[in-house]
């Protein structure tokens, strides 16, 4: 009891009581998997996806599959646990390659470089190390700084506390003599340094088709790992089979294949088996599909534990650094590309990368500016600052979904890994192009995807903006070309747009509706979305009242293609009358948009899942845009 003044005694209220077990949904009586089958069942009768006498499992409608054929469902249980993964630290380092992850720390912003001009690069460099960039990746020689010019490029950089990652192709024995004469300038202790050198010959012949042989690089390992212990020498890169078009699965499995090389080299230039893997760097690509990512960085890591278990080491974790898919990235619309990349970051944190390089919005156009530049850096701040996503070891860990995809991506992944081995190794599956065809084999069914719109890319593809103002940056250097293909998925379309572009009037269809607007608007707008895609402005006439005030529209529209929109309805009285009166009046194709059917004068059909690069390739051969 409590007494306050001037009043009577009042009883204290009592604590309540907790349950002795919390049980989730406790208050809901328990259903089945049957129970959820039937009403699923009874949604897709009701969309027309299965009919009354459909005998099979309805849930099977809803699985949808990678490009590695892996099959995602659409519920996963407490049935579909998966064991095994271990703890965070220790093998097979599925949920991290170390014990606290990146809680301590964040995991290292690592910004990219490509630029020949020394003070230009050197200026970009320490605004980013002022806005929270940790760690620098570096282009010298071929496209980049010259070597002879490194210092400069890295004038009041602290690369003792900013370590530097070098890309230097062909040159990285001088470029990486260059770095330690930096460093010896700078009287800094060679056990203090950290940077990774960047030899990468496995990938430079996948991007050359040349080959380029591995002793050199796996010599300088040695010596370095001898003097310089926090330096690594060798990068095994996934980039040029993910931007080749490949699946994850190959990405991954070409990847791992690139490291068991140089693993081999490294001990043959008498490193043992943990050291050799200590001198490896993996990169690989992060992309929007953020769960896909997450599952790839974490199988990465249980397929190199189970490399150097049976390699005979003690089960060193792997070092990764994720970069935002170039693939992914689009010309056109391209602040579309701040979103895929916060998704890709996010997908490539969840998934424990030790350093991620967000790469700026307009590095398909382009260099990129302070502005695209800061929102790079940015990106990492509000995911590990804002977001919190670093607080917590392997976030992703214990999700039943999550789980399956890693364990199902790692075993595809090692069944490519094996595929390649059985074939005398990476350098053997370059040199004889088998890879390159299994990477193409790929990318025509990701190619078939993108053009039915499958795979659909905002702002191009999907909800174009034919009045967006083109950004124009300064060209970076391709260099090193002539082996593997590199392909962005925006591509195809954004050459359509270029055509549509260059011509000396804008490109125009016009969208004969049918009936009013409440029964035609659906269809023309997927028509016109369609038609902006490929640069093709839709002209929409409103509701005109009759045939006749249908064809004054098209004959005012200044084109000589029309697409009939309308109901199912109005196209069974209407489209008919309609598609011959166009045609009279000079219309060369008639369209229609809805799946096709039997109307007499109608040339063409827009429908989901077209061919919607070769109904615009079309379209613009018709009206002469060259």
């Amino acid at each position: 009891m409590t007494e306050v003044a001037g009043t009577e005694s009042v009883p204290t209220p009592a604590e309540p009581a907790e349950p002795e077990d919390l049980v989730l949904a406790a208050e809901f009586p328990e259903v089945s998997r049957e129970q959820w089958r039937e009403l699923v069942a009874g949604v897709l009768r009701k969309s027309g996806a299965i009919d009354e006498g459909f005998e099979g499992l309805p849930e099977s409608k809803l699985v949808t599959r990678t490009y590695d054929g892996l099959e995602i469902q659409p519920l996963y249980t407490a049935d579909d646990t998966i064991e095994g993964t271990g703890f965070p630290g220790l093998p097979p380092f599925v949920r991290s390659a170390r014990p606290e992850g990146s809680v301590t720390t964040g995991w290292d912003i690592r910004a990219r470089y490509a630029r020949r001009e020394a003070k230009a690069t050197n200026t970009a460099v320490l605004a980013d190390l002022e806005g929270g960039v940790s760690s620098i990746w570096l282009r010298v020689g071929a496209g980049g700084v010259p070597v002879a010019e490194l210092a400069d490029a890295l004038n009041e950089v602290y690369v003792e506390l900013a370590p530097v990652t070098l890309d230097a192709g062909e040159e990285y024995e001088a470029a990486s003599a260059a770095l330690f004469e930096l460093f010896a300038e700078r009287e800094i202790p060679a056990s203090a340094v950290a940077a990774t050198l960047g030899a990468d010959p496995i990938g430079l012949t996948a991007r050359t088709g040349e080959a380029h042989p591995l002793a050199p690089a796996a010599e300088l390992a040695a010596r370095v790992a001898v003097s310089h212990p926090k330096v690594r020498t060798i990068v095994a890169d996934g980039l040029p089979f993910h931007e080749a078009g490949g699946s994850d699965a190959q990405e991954l499995g070409a990847t791992i294949a690139a490291g068991v090389a140089y693993l081999r080299a490294l001990t043959e230039a008498g490193l043992d088996v943990d050291a050799a893997a200590g001198q490896i760097e993996f990169r690989l690509a992060a992309t929007a599909d953020q769960f896909l990512t997450i599952a790839k960085f974490r199988a990465a890591r249980r397929l190199w534990a189970r490399v150097t278990e049976v390699s005979g080491g003690k089960g060193a974790g792997m070092r990764q650094h994720a970069v935002t898919s170039p693939a992914m990235l689009t010309q056109r619309d391209p602040w579309v590309n701040m979103l895929r990349t916060t998704l890709a970051c996010f997908g490539a944190g969840v998934g424990g990368a030790d350093a991620i390089t967000v790469l700026p919005f307009d590095a398909a156009i382009g260099q990129p500016d302070a502005f695209s530049a800061r929102i790079a850096r940015n990106t990492h701040a509000v995911l590990l600052e804002e977001s919190k996503l670093a607080g917590v070891i392997d976030p992703a860990g214990g999700s039943w979904y999550v789980e399956n995809l890693t364990d199902d991506l790692a075993k595809a992944a090692w069944r490519e890994f094996t595929a390649i081995e059985a074939a005398d190794g990476i350098e053997a599956e370059l040199a004889s192009g088998a890879l390159a065809e299994r990477l193409a084999e790929t990318w025509e069914k990701r190619s078939k995807r993108l053009a039915t719109r499958r795979d659909p890319i905002t702002g191009v593809s999907e909800f174009p903006n034919l009045t967006e103002k083109a950004v124009v940056r300064e060209p970076v250097e391709t260099v090193a070309d002539g082996g593997l293909p590199r392909h962005r998925y925006a591509e195809a379309f954004e050459a359509l747009r270029d055509r549509a572009d260059a011509h000396p009037s804008r490109p125009r269809v016009f969208l004969a509706t049918l009936g009013p607007v409440a029964a035609h608007t659906a269809r023309a707008s997927f028509a016109a979305n369609l038609f902006q895609a490929g640069g093709i402005e839709a002209v929409n006439p409103g509701a005109p009242e009759d045939v006749d005030g249908i064809v004054a529209e098209f004959r005012a529209g200044d084109t000589k293609i029309a697409c009939l929109c309308g109901s199912n309805t109005s196209y069974a009285e209407e489209a008919a009358d309609v598609a011959k009166a166009l045609k009279d009046a000079g219309a060369t194709s008639v369209l229609l948009a809805g799946k096709p059917g039997d109307y007499p004068d109608v040339t063409g059909y827009l429908y989901a899942g077209c061919d919607a690069l070769e109904v615009l390739t079309g379209t613009l051969n018709e009206l002469g845009v060259q």
